[in-house]
C-alpha cells in the first residue's frame, strides 16, 4: 500500500481508503467491524465516515449509525486508534435531519463535532470535512445546470472566516487534526486557501469530489490546484457506484445492490454509460486484467490523487478489491484507457 501526504499536514495515509457510507444499512455491524480489521491487517491506514451516514437510503431513524458502529469497534480496540486516520463530515444545508438543515456556521461546527465525538467514541477526528459547500456545488450531476449566481461574494467570504475561526478553536481544543472540503470547486478550494494563508486558520489538506473513469470533472482545473497547493484528491465513487465492476451490464441488477435499492444511481443511470462501461471491460479483459482492480489502480495512478475511497457492502467484496491493491497499470493500458475517454466523455 503506497502512503501519501494529506496535504501539508505531516500525516500520512494509504492510497486506498476505506469507505464506511452503507455499515448500518447494506452492511451489519459484525461485518462492518470485520471490515475494519482486514482494511487495517492489508495496510489501510485511512477510513472515511460522515454524520449523515448510512445511506441506501438516508432515513431518520439511521442517520448517524455508521460512526456509532466505528465507534463501537474503536471501543473495542482502544490500542488500535492511533493506527488509523479517521475522517468524517460536516453535513451542513439541505440535511433536514441534523440541526435541521442549518447551513456550516461558526455555532454548528463544534455542536457536530461534539455528536461525531460521541457517536465515534474517540477524543479526536483526524480529518474534519465539511460535506457541501452551503453556496452549493456542481457535484452530483448539478453540473450540467450549474449557475455560480445567487450568492453574495462578501457574504461567502466572511462565512468562510467564521468558519475557519471555529475550525482553529477545535484545533487548539484538540478535538481535531486537519481540515478537508468535499464536492467544492477550485474558486472555492482557492479562496479557502487564501483566508487560511491570511488569518493562520487551518489550511485545507484534502478535497473529497466524486472521480472515476466515468467521472473525470476533477481533471482540469482542480488537478492543478492539487498538484501546485498540496490539497490531493480523496476520491469518492471511484467505481462509478459499482457501473466498473460490469455488474449492471446487459440489464442486470443483482439483489441487494445499489441499483436495485436506488434505481437511477444518483443521476448516473443513463444509456450511454452501458457503452462506457464496456469499454473499460473490454480493455480489461484484453489484458487479463479484473475490472474492479483496473478502475482503482487507474485512480491511484493519477498525480493528483491523495487517496481513492471505495465501498464494499460484504466482507467478500472488501477481499476482492484487496487482491488488486498492488496493481499497477502498464503504459499500454494506460494509453487505451485515455482513447476510451475519449470516446466516451462525460457519460453522465
Amino acid at each position: 500500500m503506497e502512503m501519501k501526504p494529506l496535504g501539508r499536514t505531516g500525516i500520512m495515509v494509504s492510497d486506498l481508503c476505506l469507505g464506511t457510507m452503507t455499515f448500518g444499512t447494506q452492511t451489519s455491524e459484525a461485518d462492518a467491524h470485520q471490515q475494519m480489521d482486514m482494511a487495517l491487517e492489508a495496510g489501510i491506514n485511512f477510513v472515511d465516515a460522515a454524520e449523515m451516514y448510512p445511506v441506501n437510503p438516508i432515513s431518520k431513524e439511521t442517520v448517524g449509525r455508521t460512526e456509532e458502529i466505528l465507534g463501537n469497534w474503536n471501543a473495542a480496540n482502544s490500542a488500535r486508534r492511533d493506527s488509523y486516520v479517521l475522517a468524517t463530515k460536516h453535513s451542513g444545508a439541505g440535511f433536514s435531519h441534523a440541526r435541521d438543515g442549518a447551513p456550516i456556521s461558526g455555532q454548528t461546527i463544534p455542536e457536530a463535532i461534539e455528536g461525531s465525538l460521541r457517536r465515534l467514541q474517540t477524543d479526536c477526528i483526524d480529518l474534519y470535512q465539511f460535506h457541501w459547500p452551503n453556496r452549493g456545488s456542481y457535484m452530483f450531476r448539478q453540473n450540467w445546470s450549474y449557475a455560480p449566481t445567487g450568492h453574495n461574494t462578501d457574504e461567502v467570504v466572511d462565512n468562510m472566516q467564521e468558519c475557519l475561526e471555529a475550525l482553529q478553536a477545535e484545533v487548539d481544543r484538540g478535538t481535531i487534526r486537519a481540515f478537508g472540503l468535499s464536492n467544492e470547486s477550485a474558486w472555492g478550494t482557492a479562496r479557502w486557501l487564501r483566508l487560511a494563508e491570511e488569518t493562520g486558520g487551518p489550511r485545507v489538506a484534502s478535497v473529497q469530489n466524486e472521480y472515476s473513469l466515468l467521472c473525470r470533472l476533477y481533471d482540469t482545473d482542480m488537478a492543478e490546484l492539487s498538484m501546485h497547493e498540496d490539497v490531493g484528491l480523496l476520491a469518492f465513487s471511484p467505481l462509478a457506484a459499482g457501473f466498473l465492476t460490469g455488474k449492471y451490464q446487459d440489464g442486470a441488477v443483482p439483489e441487494g445492490s445499489r441499483m436495485s435499492l436506488v434505481p437511477e444511481m444518483g443521476g448516473r443511470k443513463y444509456e450511454r454509460v452501458f457503452g462506457a462501461v464496456a469499454a473499460y471491460l473490454e480493455i480489461a479483459a484484453r489484458h487479463g486484467l479484473d475490472p474492479t482492480h483496473m478502475a482503482l489502480a487507474w485512480c491511484r495512478s493519477r498525480p493528483f490523487m491523495m487517496s481513492a475511497i471505495f465501498g464494499a457492502t460484504t466482507v467478500s467484496q472488501l477481499e476482492h478489491i484487496l487482491a488488486g491493491a498492488d496493481l499497477d497499470l502498464s503504459k499500454d493500458v494506460l494509453a487505451e484507457i485515455s482513447a476510451a475517454h475519449k470516446a466516451h466523455p462525460m457519460p453522465y
